[in-house]
């Protein structure tokens, strides 16, 4: 392991360097990873592992949607694409992929596949930390590790295919075998994390939801709404509205600081630019720091995961889901959107 300083704080990483793939190869060489679920991160950690020759099935309902993509991936129906069953069975680990209330639903099905000596992966610690709410809890003597990549599997994906790699957690909740650090390092790497960072099962739930309904999805879609409706509010046109307050972040601002940090970003902006967002990020830190605190307040206590296991649950969830998401595409902010993306000039050659 790496021993890397984070602002005078030190922590262990693991690189591609130190943990090259044909160490994770020689590791799993002979393991079957049978991935469940192809949803969201299923199709990107299955692909990836495929692409650097592990020995991968993939486990899903036919005469679905999902099974279906999968065939138009690649996986052929009874060679490399099974019924979830049977690829549970054949799998040697077990890559826990469905979404968390999917897993609650079809757990007595993938436990009664966990014989000894098999891993059970997951890549949420969700359904492992609220074992109370979820009923999930693995016999003692299998493995019960965690990769995270940290971004969705199509960003995953995409990465990969770019030479690239995502930055994932990793985590050992139960090493019954003796192997199960090798084994979730080896599936990390083969997955194509970035680099590794170690965490818990707890700890990477906890974050997770936070940043998810924090600046990954929820407080950033919330600011970029007030912004828009203030500007617009001042007859600012649409456009005008939209470019000041997401194509810019966006396309221009964001990639400088991924590049170098939000430092090197504003010294690389107008001394006016520069001026302004020194005096009012404080501001906007003191007005949501409330907003994050009783946010992580009801991540620990349980409160947004049974609120998000009760809603997931219902029969008529996606359909709920796909109103919430068209009152959000159908917006104006995010209609004019997808007018300036598509005058973005690689979509006009």
């Amino acid at each position: 392991m790496a021993k890397i300083n984070f602002g005078g704080v030190e922590e262990s990483v693991i690189t591609r360097e130190e943990f090259p793939l044909s160490k994770a190869a020689e590791i799993l060489k002979d393991e079957t990873i049978a991935v469940i679920g192809y949803g969201v991160q299923g199709p990107g950690q299955a692909m990836n592992l495929r692409d650097n020759g592990f020995n991968v099935i993939v486990g899903q309902r036919k005469n679905s949607k999902t099974w279906d993509k999968a065939v138009a991936d690649g996986w052929v129906p009874g060679k490399t694409l099974f019924e979830i069953e049977e690829a549970c069975e054949k799998g040697t680990i077990i890559q826990y992929l469905l979404s968390d209330a999917g897993q609650i639903a079809l757990w007595p099905t993938v436990k009664k596949h966990l014989t000894p000596g098999k891993a059970l992966y997951f890549s949420h610690g969700f359904g492992i930390t609220y074992k109370e709410k979820t009923g999930i809890v693995p016999p003692a003597d299998v493995d019960v590790i965690l990769v995270a990549p940290k971004g969705s599997g199509t960003s995953l994906r995409r990465m990969f295919v770019a030479g690239r790699g995502l930055n994932s957690s990793y985590a050992v909740f139960q090493d019954a075998t003796g192997k199960a650090k090798d084994r979730v390092i080896a599936l990390g790497i083969g997955v194509g994390s970035g680099y590794l960072f170690e965490t818990d099962f707890k700890r990477e739930v906890f974050s997770d939801l936070t940043g998810e309904r924090g600046t990954l999805m929820g407080a950033i879609q919330g600011i970029f709404a007030a912004q828009y409706q203030v500007l617009r509010e001042h007859g600012h046109t649409p456009s005008e509205a939209f470019n000041e307050t997401i194509e810019e972040l966006t396309q221009s601002l964001m990639p400088l600081v991924a590049e170098n940090g939000m430092d090197w970003m504003y010294a690389n902006c107008s001394t006016t630019a520069q001026r302004g967002a020194l005096d009012w990020w404080k501001p906007f830190r003191d007005a949501t720091l409330p907003v994050f605190e009783k946010l992580y307040s009801e991540v620990a206590n349980g409160n947004e995961a049974q609120r998000s296991i009760d809603c997931n649950s219902k029969p008529d969830y996606r359909e709920g889901l796909e109103k919430e998401l068209k009152e959000l595409r159908e917006s104006e902010m995010w209609q004019a959107g997808a007018v300036v993306r598509q005058l973005r000039p690689e979509n006009n050659k």
